[in-house]
């Protein structure tokens, strides 16, 4: 019997179109439910916003199709969908805001959102070997420092909730932690990758544990000063928590010591302590935290008002939720922002915010399984720290609103109202699609490959170059 056989090339092609459509799908859906069960009708420009969503999930289809056709079918979908999500539940939150005489932020978010298509369009396109990436590891460092210094700088940083983390440059406001990130995570695995053996050199052994040396300290050294740096110049705990959180799991993926991840630990531990004494912003912050039922706390200026009312929210929302526009989520500030996480559990209930964080973990495992297939060990790490970026901005997020831990001011990712943080989340996703199209594209295996000037890749023999072996 004659069989057909059907390319990988159009098997994959027809899985992402699939995933797409179920993505796309997602987002519309949830913005017309929501405009249908608030005001009995259909958005006024429907239309409009069909085109524009549409037309921005087939342009990223088509740059990826073609930059990187080998890349994860399922990381774009997920990206999609969670931003969809996203710009659906601000736009809920716009009708309710609109009757209360608020601003509104969906119009503003969905320009941000074309923009993050843009931004990981052009980072496929620039970007074409992730490796050249590399070369510029000091000049990342650079970058980032300069970032991390604008909100502190007269003139251009802005404080806004007790935070400094804001810059204002020619009336555009904007959050550089948020691209540190990006420019961090290619830092640090330029660094790790060509520092590796060093630091992977054990010392004396510590309660079963080999502790590193004391002269290869200095790097952990050096990124702890700029987390307390942040600390105290920002007054901004996530951020730092994030920075730190994100060079310790790099530099423990990259010599596979447990002792860095201690040494992590009781450095931040301390240092956040003091902070708690140092800065009545963060101390307001674990006050809350440890007695937010206590009346006189949820009464109090700053008090715990925000996240009570987000754990009522989520307790209203229930197994199933009450449903887009059903629920009062509008009732908790910023719910469209640091809250968006419990303004999706009200309306989609336990199964909706479960099935997010489900996307949110199967983009975290496909970043994971791209780093696993680098052949080099610079976009190993990479995609492992971008990885990491999102699950630990994920965890910070979701436990500041369900009381596991206190609140930080970090966003979730692609779904939380603000240009800079969804902006930068489309440019890890860019990355991420750069190293997965690397690892997944058929031909020769280079040998493993390494930071710097001293070695090159060097691609593996041919199958004509290795002798044939009989089993």
């Amino acid at each position: 019997m004659a069989t057909v056989q059907v390319s990988p090339g159009r098997t994959l092609g027809f899985s992402r179109l699939v995933l797409l459509v179920i993505a796309v799908s997602i987002g519309l859906s949830g913005l017309v439910l929501a405009s249908i069960n608030k005001t009995g009708a259909t958005p006024a420009n429907l239309t409009l916003i069909m085109a524009l969503f549409i037309g921005s999930a087939v342009f990223a289809e088509v740059v990826v199709r073609f930059a990187a056709p080998y890349a994860d079918p399922v990381i774009l979908p997920i990206a999609v969908a969670l931003t969809g999500l996203g710009l659906a539940m601000i736009y809920r939150l716009d009708l309710s805001y609109a009757q209360m005489g608020y601003g509104t932020n969906s119009a503003r978010q969905a320009i941000f959102a074309i923009g993050g298509v843009v931004a990981m369009a052009a980072v496929l396109v620039v970007v074409r070997n992730h490796r050249s990436l590399a070369k510029y590891t000091y000049t990342f460092m650079v970058i980032s420092l300069l970032l991390l210094l604008l909100p502190v700088i007269p003139g251009i940083g802005v404080e806004n909730f007790g935070s400094q983390v804001w810059a204002q440059i020619a009336g555009f406001t904007f959050q550089p932690a948020e691209f540190v990130k990006v420019t961090l995570a290619i830092f640090f695995a330029g660094y790790l990758v060509a520092n590796r053996d060093k630091l992977s050199v054990g010392g004396p052994k510590v309660l079963g544990m080999r502790m590193p040396r004391l002269r290869d300290l200095g790097p952990i050294l050096v990124v702890w000063l700029l987390g307390i740096a942040i600390l105290v110049l920002q007054k901004d705990l996530g951020t730092s928590l994030l920075f730190f959180g994100l060079f310790v799991a790099m530099l423990y993926v990259a010599t596979n010591r447990m002792s860095w991840l201690v040494i992590g630990a009781v450095l931040f531990i301390p240092a956040a302590f003091v902070a708690i004494k140092a800065f009545p912003h963060v101390q307001n912050r674990f006050t809350v935290w440890l007695n937010a039922l206590d009346p006189a706390v949820y009464d109090a200026t700053g008090g715990s008002f925000q996240v009570v009312q987000g754990l009522f929210g989520m307790a209203t929302g229930g197994l199933l939720g009450t449903g887009w526009g059903r629920g009062y989520p509008q009732l908790v500030p910023l719910a469209h922002s640091d809250f968006i996480l419990s303004s999706l559990a009200e309306e989609l209930g336990l199964v909706g915010i479960i099935a997010i964080l489900l996307l949110y973990l199967l983009l975290i495992e496909r970043g994971l399984r791209a780093g696993l297939g680098s052949r080099d060990g610079f976009g190993k790490l990479l995609a492992v720290g971008l990885s990491f970026s999102f699950a630990l901005q994920v965890f910070v997020v979701l436990g500041g609103i369900t009381l596991l831990i206190p609140l930080t001011g970090l966003t979730a990712p692609f779904l939380a109202q603000g240009g800079s943080s969804l902006l930068s989340s489309w440019i890890m996703v860019g990355l991420l699609l750069r190293i997965s199209d690397s690892a997944r594209r058929p031909g020769p295996r280079p040998q493993p490959w390494y930071v710097g000037d001293a070695k090159r890749d060097e691609p593996a023999p041919t199958t004509a170059s290795v002798p044939e072996v009989s089993v």
